[in-house]
């Protein structure tokens, strides 16, 4: 038996789908709602939260393998305290219940934010910033409480490896998919085909969600490795570009007006103004605005010598997702 959080997310709907298409036997949390998956009905499905000790000791009955797919992605200054409820204390929740099943392997969904790369105290490095598995977190840079948060979930993967825990992680920069408009970087495709006339000169890295479960399967059920971490990247190119080329595949208009630096920290000023007074989440926050501002690159020579593949070209997986959201807008 194979047990899997975060079924409802973007990761985790796509893992549910290959695992099940293997024929495995799948058991997976689900919050609120089961999620609308084509193979929902083969799934055994157990509700509850996943900082629920005693809901998890037993949810892992008779499994061996966990993948752990759950997490929060959030900038907004009012979810910092969920961030770690979900991000840190979930993640140290299943560790704990993990150790006490001799024998499970659990296998990791991190973020390239738990490498650092946040804007030093102290100066300001010349040039891209280069990250890998070997990244060290630097205690004097400013980090934001998303990448924060998937840092200290992964100190809790640590310990539980200390302590015999069987785990692996992968670290996936910006994962690109189709999947609901209202979340996580699908939310980028609603931008294109809505036709906004604005966008900011930064990179975004991004990775095919296909990629990323097909790391995480072959490492986690394929290979015996424990106490690794894989940076999942397929590169980077300008935010713009991603747009552009989005919208070309809807046939939209794409972004024309540049915002500037200047500007940017403007809005998100005032949109955090807007959310003091009024309780709303702020469309840009000051994270999101400096977002891609200084360029970074993240090395993944480590996972393609684990694999011996290379990650899925930037161009396809954007006219992947395109295709796919327009086949589910006109279904």
């Amino acid at each position: 038996m194979i047990f899997v959080t975060g079924g409802s997310g973007l990761v985790g709907s796509f893992l549910l789908i290959a695992l099940v298409g293997q024929g495995q036997p799948v058991r997976a949390l689900y919050r609120q709602q089961i999620p609308a998956l084509p193979v929902a009905d083969a799934i055994e499905w157990v509700q509850g939260d996943i900082r629920d000790a005693l809901l998890l000791r037993q949810a892992l009955d008779g499994v061996t393998h966990v993948f752990h797919c759950a997490g929060l992605v959030s900038y907004a200054p009012q979810d910092e305290e969920e961030l770690l409820r979900v991000n840190v204390e979930g993640m140290a929740a299943l560790v704990d219940a993990c150790l006490e099943r001799p024998g499970i392997r659990l296998g990791v969904v991190s973020s390239v934010a738990a490498l650092g790369g946040g804007a030093s105290t102290t100066e300001e490095a010349a040039g891209p910033l280069v990250l890998d598995e070997q990244a060290k977190w630097d205690l004097g840079a400013a980090h934001n409480q998303y990448a924060t948060s998937k840092y200290l979930g992964e100190l809790e993967v640590w310990r539980g490896i200390s302590e015999g825990l069987q785990a692996v992680m992968v670290n996936p920069s910006v994962i690109l998919g189709p999947a609901n408009w209202e979340q996580s970087s699908t939310r980028l495709f609603r931008y294109a085909y809505q036709e906004h006339r604005f966008y900011t000169p930064s990179r975004i890295n991004v990775v095919d969600v296909r990629d990323v479960v097909d790391a995480l399967l072959r490492l986690t059920l394929d290979t015996t490795i424990s106490g690794e971490r894989y940076v999942l990247n397929a590169g980077s190119m300008p935010l713009h570009d991603l747009l552009a080329q989005a919208a070309c595949y809807f046939r939209k208009r794409p972004p024309t007006v540049a915002v500037p630096e200047w500007a940017a920290e403007i809005i998100w000023r005032l949109e955090y103004a807007r959310s003091l007074l009024t309780g709303a989440r702020p469309l840009i926050t000051r994270d999101t605005a400096r977002a891609g501002r200084k360029p970074i690159e993240y090395r993944t020579e480590k996972i393609k010598r684990e694999l011996g593949r290379e990650f899925r070209p930037l161009s396809e997986t954007i006219q992947w997702c395109c295709q796919e959201l327009l086949r589910k807008v006109g279904e």
